[in-house]
């Protein structure tokens, strides 16, 4: 069966460099081997006293290796020790120290060796130590007194310990002491002040070690600070507290952290700048901690060597210092040695090199002794670093231990040299499967062993050609890689591999996908807090692999909260909050690629409030308000809203007093005296405005006079011997201080009078008695208060109070335009009669009687106003042909004077309105009688009545009109010779001299000489008799075709009796006893239908044969239908006793003599 590898792109170069590890170390494990080390402990290995020991040693080997130790340099018997134990199949030692033990027995320098018929491999020498949590030893500690601004130093001196614990300082609560450039801990572990300040005052400064093997912490005993204070402060320049002098030395090794640390006292705080002479601090390799009193160099190598110089400076001076570095290193490898597999007769080498700081020196062992004193080997030769084999033979196998040690450490490698002669072998898997992504490179494994080594060749399909080119790149562990796959690459391939022992051959197969896409990708989105917001990530993929999508925010998982809603191709985020901030990856992971695609949440609200605010620079009419804005929570802060509120006057109450940009946060504000002010401040974004912030602290300003008088001041009398005085007091912070009142001052205008004054309390009016009636007043009114006067006023106009006018509009005159429309004349009054502001004039005019009717009615006045110094009018809507008066009165603020005499004027004729009613009444076969009302506002002496009347025919056109004049004391008339059976349209109106009024109009038929006829001729054409024709029709229909099959069952119908018994074939009628149709016979009744349901030849309808017919309703010709086929007229409940006699006419005959044979 086909085994699948999927070969993800990312992920190439590991699998390649797995590949060539895997043919440089690996022997198939049935094939004879020497042993080789697979697992072992530290070098330096501290283990826990309480706890078992536990010394790993584990090889694999064919045949499987045995396993031996030896304690410092000599050989370790473990059966002699109750307590140690071997692992079955293994090397690895446990010291028992759970059940009695001692782990300070055990202290010392372990090696394991492996070894087998092939040879012996060695491990590294592990050194076992303990580890040691020691308490701190009793000491007696004195409180330390402390000026201010002096430096400080308490030492912790925690125990040695194995390995070193951690310091920190710590209160009597376990709460961490705040530390910051003036108070840090150093890297022994002592906590530095640079200064001390009357805060640091304290009882309870505790040092903690903590020693993680163990895990215990140990506490010194807590050290005391009193900090008594000297006025003045004395500043220092620096001084380095740690290290001490102008210069110092540091030795690291390579690879490992350097740490460098100056700290300063002084006052002020100095601050630390590091500097390397002659060179630049490393990028990317370079941290400052400590508040950049510790430079830290990661990973440092021989360059990093070299002078660092520290500088701490402040307002009065700096210090130095110069540490000189010099990095050394424990010796690392160039070339360390690999495992050797020969055939007989080959020859090869193993390569050892190493460098380090001093240069190491080089030893080799064979099979963990010296190779010096080792057994000989005629085809090995050592040459330094190198050994090398020349016509091996089986004899020549064996582990070689390569040993490379200076004073700061040592390397320990083996490699061992099997000498084998085996034919190929592949060892990846038959017809193994890759899958790879388009435009990827693929990597098609063909793992091989075999002595000699084999050479390798690929094949491509069953048949191809070895492969050569470019476009393939052979490795030396036999990896076929296609650096950039295309679909053409898919197919079968062939690894062969060959020696001069023999050859085999593998198949594995390639398949190529397409690679997957976010076709649509999130985006940038910004939303407003408690908002809804989605991410799209819709994707593309191969479709014979399934994806995986996942989202990820700030590249870790997204938060646990109901309100992600991951869809299939998007995230929803549900009533956004601030932490929803960041962003958003798409990630889509298939078994062979990953893409993905991020886009940033925005999310924007309100701003927070400001805070801190401070008021300084007070004076006593302004004073700088500043403060510290609030988050802007992604919203750029536009401006800044100051608002005050004045506890004095106004507590609770904020008004607005300025704003200023959102760049600006401080701000000066202009003050008004006597006020207690408080301020807040509101910061506004595109989003909206915050919070307020909290008030600051009052500020009560101090009193002073007024700064402003009473606005809105005006003398407006009441009475018409007052003068009312008013004004819009002023607010309280206008007051400038305690004791507002108004000094309120008038005199008359044009008259050489001295001011007349009065002070009256906080109040808004003043009423000044005993004045003439409505003369001109200058008024004007002042504020002060305990501190004194507001500037001088201005000075404003008023009036003592109105009277009524005295006298009326003189010389009225009436010109009578129409019979609707007059104007009227008056002359203006003197201004001095009028006693107040001239308003205009009423004109009150009224209709005595109609001069046609001669009666009276009641009167009901009109009033027009005409505003200003006008002297005429007009008055409309009159009516023609009455009699009217008038009269004209001045008006003022006080009210209306006397009425001018009455003025009477006449309107002329006009015409007239329609005739109040008419009616056609006595319809017969040529006349009409009608009769009508007089006009309900004749508008003068009616002349005359005008008749028009025309006919309409049965499809509503007009016929030519006829007109008659009728005198006007005419009341009805009788219209003859009109056609019978005809409608008429009458238009009636009346005359005056003028001319003619409105007309009335009205429609009436006159009767027929048949009422029958004139059903039939309005009946035949409705809708709903031709519906009920139809119905008939339908069912005569029926009744024929069941005669007819009865017929032909061998019935008899007698037609030719019917025939015979009807001179006019008519549909046959319905039984008169019952109402059902005639019936007619069959084979064994042959019974004619019966006479009396005939219908008589003449056409007359008989009162028995019909006993509900529509000639019923209505007397004569009140009995009509209206144009529409509607009943006009009353019902009588009388009926015909005569029959209708035939129609005369030359219409055809109606459709309704056939149904009234059925009614």
């Amino acid at each position: 069966m086909m085994k699948k590898m999927s070969i993800p792109t990312s992920k190439t170069s590991l699998v390649l460099f797995l590949c060539q590890i895997i043919f440089a170390l690996d022997v198939p494990l049935d094939l004879s081997q020497p042993p080789t080390i697979t697992q072992q402990s530290p070098k330096d290995y501290i283990v826990d006293p309480r706890e078992n020991i536990v010394i790993q040693c584990e090889a694999k080997g064919k045949p499987p290796p045995s396993f031996s130790w030896t304690r410092n340099g000599t050989h370790f018997d473990i059966d002699k020790d109750a307590q140690v134990t071997m692992k079955p199949n293994s090397g690895t030692l446990v010291i028992n120290i759970m059940n009695g033990g001692k782990a300070e027995a055990y202290e010392g320098v372990y090696q394991c060796t492996a070894r087998n018929e092939r040879g012996a491999a060695i491990s590294n020498n592990i050194v076992i130590r303990p580890s040691r949590s020691p308490l701190w030893t009793k000491e007696k500690l004195e409180p330390n007194h402390v000026r201010e601004g002096d430096s400080l130093v308490l030492h912790c001196r925690p125990p040695v310990g194995l390995p070193p614990p951690i310091i920190f300082w710590m209160d009597n609560a376990f709460q961490r002491l705040p530390q910051s450039e003036r108070v840090s801990q150093g890297l022994n572990g002592d906590l530095y002040f640079s200064n001390v300040q009357p805060e640091d005052t304290r009882e309870d400064y505790i040092c903690y070690a903590r020693f993680n093997h163990t895990q215990t912490i140990q506490q010194k005993q807590p050290i005391s600070v009193k900090v008594f204070s000297t006025k003045p402060v004395t500043e220092r320049q620096p001084v380095l507290l740690t290290p001490t002098g102008s210069t110092s030395t540091k030795v690291e090794l390579r690879g490992n952290v350097l740490l460098l640390e100056c700290i300063a006292a002084g006052l002020p705080t100095p601050v630390i700048r590091w500097i390397k002479e002659g060179g630049e601090l490393p990028a990317n390799r370079t941290f400052f901690e400590n508040f950049k009193k510790t430079l830290k160099i990661i990973d440092v190598s021989e360059a990093d060597s070299g002078n660092y110089k520290c500088i701490a400076r402040n307002t009065l001076g700096s210090v130095h210092h110069v540490i000189t570095v010099t990095v050394k290193a424990a010796p690392y490898w160039i070339t360390a040695p690999r495992n050797l597999v020969l055939s007989p007769g080959e020859d090869g080498t193993l390569i050892c090199r190493a460098n380090g700081n001093p240069k190491p020196s080089i030893s080799w062992l064979a099979n963990g002794v010296p190779i010096a004193i080792a057994p000989e080997d005629p085809s090995r030769k050592v040459d330094g670093d190198t050994i090398i084999f020349s016509h091996v033979q089986e004899r020549s196998s064996a582990v070689y231990q390569c040993n490379a040690s200076n004073e700061y450490g040592y390397l320990l490698a083996n490699a061992f040299v099997n000498v084998l002669a085996e034919p190929p072998r592949i060892l990846t898997p038959a017809n193994k499967l890759y899958q790879v992504i388009a435009d990827s490179p693929a990597l098609l494994d063909c793992a091989y062993f075999g002595s000699p080594k084999p050479e390798i060749e690929w094949f491509k399909g069953v048949k191809g050609s070895i492969l050569r080119g470019n476009e393939y790149v052979f490795h030396d562990n036999g990896t076929l890689e296609i650096p950039v796959a295309q679909k053409n690459s898919a197919g079968t391939y062939t690894c062969v591999a060959r020696n001069e022992l023999g050859k085999t051959q593998n198949e594995v197969q390639l398949e190529i996908k397409d690679p997957t896409m976010i076709i649509k990708q999130p985006e940038y989105k910004v939303i407003q807090r408690y908002g809804q917001v989605s991410f799209e990530c819709i994707i593309k993929h191969d479709s014979t692999l399934l994806p995986t999508v996942t989202w990820l925010k700030d590249n870790d998982e997204l938060p646990d909260d109901e309100r992600f809603l991951v869809g299939k191709d998007n995230l929803t985020i549900m009533n956004v909050t601030d932490k929803d901030d960041g962003t958003y990856t798409c990630i889509v992971n298939t078994t062979l690629d990953s893409v993905s695609a991020s886009a940033v949440l925005t999310v924007v609200a309100r701003p927070n409030p400001p805070f801190d605010l401070e008021l300084t620079g007070q004076l006593e009419r302004s004073i700088d308000l500043s403060w510290i804005p609030g988050d802007e929570n992604n919203s750029p802060i536009t401006s800044f809203v100051i608002e005050y509120e004045d506890a004095l006057h106004e507590p609770g109450v904020w008004h607005y007093q300025a704003e200023v940009p959102g760049t600006q946060t401080t701000v000066q504000l202009k003050l008004s005296p006597y006020v207690n002010y408080s301020f807040r401040v509101i910061a506004v974004n595109k989003i909206g405005r915050s919070q307020p912030s909290e008030p600051s602290e009052q500020y009560l300003t101090k009193s002073a006079s007024p700064d402003e008088n009473p606005a809105n001041v005006q003398g407006i009398g009441s009475e018409p011997d007052n003068l009312v005085i008013t004004w819009e007091p002023l607010k309280g912070f206008q007051s400038n201080g305690p004791g507002l009142q108004y000094k309120v001052s008038w005199r008359q205008k044009d008259v050489d009078d001295e001011w007349t004054s009065v002070i009256v309390a906080n109040v808004s009016k003043y009423i000044v008695s005993g004045t003439p009636t409505f003369v001109p007043y200058e008024v004007k009114v002042q504020a002060l208060n305990d501190l004194g006067y507001a500037p001088e006023p201005s000075e404003v106009i008023g009036h003592s109070g109105e009277d009524l006018p005295m006298v009326a509009p003189g010389n009225v005159q009436v010109h009578v335009i129409n019979s609707t429309l007059a104007k009227v004349h008056w002359d203006p009054v003197p201004l001095k009669t009028v006693r107040g502001h001239l308003q205009g004039y009423k004109v009150y005019y009224w209709k005595v009687q109609s001069l046609s009717r001669r009666s009276r009615r009641h009167v009901e006045k009109k009033i027009l106003t005409f505003r200003g110094n006008k002297t005429f009018g007009m008055l409309p809507g009159l009516e023609p042909y009455s009699s009217y008066k008038l009269n004209v009165r001045v008006v003022n603020g006080k009210g209306e004077g006397p009425a001018s005499p009455d003025k009477a004027f006449k309107t002329p004729e006009g015409v007239p309105s329609s005739p109040s009613f008419l009616k056609i009444t006595n319809p017969t076969l040529d006349s009409l009688t009608l009769e009508w009302g007089s006009p309900t506002h004749p508008n003068g002496v009616l002349t005359s009545y005008t008749l028009k009347f025309q006919p309409i025919n049965n499809t509503h056109e007009l016929g030519p009109l006829v007109e008659i004049r009728i005198p006007a004391n005419e009341s009805s008339l009788i219209l003859k010779n009109l056609n019978y059976s005809t409608r008429y349209k009458f238009y009636f109106n009346a005359q005056t001299s003028v001319g003619s009024g409105s007309q009335i109009t009205e429609e009436a038929v006159t009767i027929m000489d048949e009422a029958m006829a004139s059903r039939q001729v309005d009946i035949a054409t409705q809708g709903w008799f031709i519906g009920l024709m139809c119905a008939v029709a339908l069912l005569i229909l029926i009744l024929l075709i069941v005669c007819f099959i009865r017929r032909n069952k061998g019935g008899k119908y007698p037609v030719k009796e019917k025939e015979d018994a009807h001179a006019d074939p008519e549909i046959q009628p319905m039984k008169e006893d019952d109402g059902t149709f005639g019936e007619y016979s069959d084979a064994e009744d042959h019974k004619p239908l019966k006479k009396g349901s005939r219908t008589p030849s003449d056409r007359t309808v008989k009162k028995e044969d019909s006993d509900d017919s529509l000639v019923d309703y209505g007397e004569g010709v009140n009995g009509q239908f209206n144009e529409d086929g509607s009943f006009i007229g009353q019902y009588s409940g009388k009926k015909e006793k005569e029959p209708a006699e035939g129609n005369e006419s030359s219409e055809a005959p109606s459709p309704v003599n056939a149904m009234n044979s059925f009614v």
